[in-house]
C-alpha cells in the first residue's frame, strides 16, 4: 500500500488532496486505539509541493516510494506495520502536518501515546486527515453519486467524508471499472459509528434532494448527512445520491 498525497481519483488537477508542507503519517486499527505502524515517526516524513509529494525529505531513513500514475508525483510506502486486529482485516491511514504533531519535538518516538492531548498516538484528529484499507474480507463502503437533471451520473462532483473519530478527508465521484467503482465518491472500508458526508454546490451541481439508502432525506440543498454504520452489519454499499440542478 502506497500514499498518495495529491488530488484523488476523479479530482481535478487543481484539486490538491494537501496542502504544501512537510508532513507525518501512521497506520492504526479502524478505531485508532492501536498503533501499527512499527518504525520511528521521523522515518515517516514527506514534503508535499505545488499540491502533491514531492520528496520523502527531511526524513533521514526513508519509506520506499512508487510514481503516481495520473499526476506524476511521488507515492510513498506505508510499510512497515503490523497486521490489524480488527476482524475485518480493516486498516486505517492518518497524515497531519508536522507542525500539527503533538510530540514533534522528538520524532524518534515510534508512538507518541494514545490518549496525549487527546491525539491518536500523536495526531489530532481535527488537523489530520484518514483513509481506510483493507487487505481481506467483506466490503463496506459508502458511495455518493450525483445525477444530473436528466438523471445522468456526474463525474468530478467532491464531498468531504467525516469519520467517527472527527478527522475527514475529500472524495470525488468518478468511474473505474476495474475496482468496482461507478461514478462515486467512493469511502471504503468504513468502521462503525457515524459517519458524515458533506455536501455542497458545486460547478455544474446546485444540490437539490438528496437520498440515503434510497429514502428521500427531509432537507433539500447542500447539507451533511450522518451514516450510521452498524457493527453487527455484514458490509455492503450505502448509498447517497444527489439530485443536482
Amino acid at each position: 500500500m502506497y500514499l498518495d498525497g495529491g488530488p484523488g481519483p476523479g479530482a481535478p488537477q487543481t484539486a490538491a488532496g494537501l496542502d504544501d508542507g512537510v508532513y507525518v503519517f501512521q497506520v492504526t486499527d479502524p478505531s485508532g486505539k492501536t498503533l501499527l505502524s512499527t518504525d520511528p515517526v521521523e522515518c515517516r516524513q514527506f514534503t508535499i509541493a505545488n499540491g502533491i509529494i514531492a520528496s520523502t525529505a527531511p526524513s533521514s531513513c526513508p519509506h520506499s516510494t512508487g510514481t503516481d500514475v495520473d499526476h506524476g508525483a511521488i507515492t510513498v510506502q506505508l510499510f512497515p506495520f503490523d497486521d490489524t486486529p480488527n476482524p475485518g482485516g480493516e486498516y486505517k491511514v492518518w497524515v497531519t502536518l508536522l507542525a500539527n504533531y503533538v510530540c514533534a519535538n522528538d520524532l524518534t518516538k515510534v508512538d507518541c501515546g494514545p490518549k496525549k492531548q487527546g491525539a491518536a498516538h500523536g495526531f489530532v484528529p481535527r488537523f489530520t486527515k484518514t483513509d481506510n484499507f483493507k487487505v481481506r474480507g467483506v466490503v463496506r463502503e459508502i458511495d455518493t453519486r450525483f445525477f444530473d437533471e436528466a438523471g445522468v451520473a456526474m463525474d468530478g462532483m467532491g464531498i468531504t467524508w467525516t469519520d467517527p473519530l472527527g478527522a475527514s478527508n475529500n472524495k470525488w465521484s468518478y468511474e473505474n471499472l476495474a475496482l468496482d467503482i461507478h461514478h462515486e465518491a467512493h469511502v471504503e472500508e468504513v468502521e462503525n459509528g457515524t459517519h458524515t458526508i458533506t455536501i455542497g454546490n458545486q460547478p455544474g451541481c446546485t444540490v437539490g434532494s438528496v437520498y440515503l439508502a434510497g429514502s428521500l432525506l427531509p432537507n433539500e440543498g447542500p447539507q451533511s448527512v450522518s451514516v450510521w454504520v452498524d457493527p453487527n452489519w455484514p458490509g455492503d454499499t450505502i448509498r447517497v445520491d444527489v439530485m443536482c440542478h
